[in-house]
């Protein structure tokens, strides 16, 4: 008999911020998703590429490469790879660049609630135990 393994979907967190991470990183899991953290922009487009994410939440501003950056390469890889990009949030400070609703898929203003982050996971990603 064949069973299936099932793989939680990867949430791809992308933050300077060690403990923005870590609280991030408490929700995804708590949810039943598979958290993957990175620091910087170029390390998220390292990881992406090993570990490919149905949900992506970045900072806008961070050394090496900020948020536009990751959102632009995941874009391109995707494209390369013939596949969807996965859907992308930007993480900001409150009603900073409101224009940047146009690049990706949600905004949320830091500091957020926790149960406005796990709302908007739930938006983008089927519920674990439906999977």
């Amino acid at each position: 008999m064949h069973e299936e393994i099932y793989e939680p979907p990867i949430v791809l967190i992308v933050d300077d911020d060690i403990p923005i991470t870590e609280i991030l990183t408490v929700v995804v899991e708590s949810l039943g998703y598979q958290p993957l953290v990175a620091f910087n922009g170029q390390q998220a487009l390292d990881l992406a590429r090993e570990h490919w994410p149905a949900l992506v939440l970045t900072d806008v501003m961070m050394p090496i490469m900020g948020g536009i950056g990751v959102v632009q390469g995941l874009r391109k890889e995707a494209s390369a790879r013939g596949i969807a990009p996965p859907h992308m949030v930007l993480l900001t400070a409150a009603d900073m660049w409101p224009e940047l609703s146009l690049l990706v898929d949600a905004l949320i203003s830091k500091p957020f609630k926790l149960h406005q982050l796990e709302q908007l996971i739930h938006r983008f990603l089927p519920s674990p135990a439906s999977s």
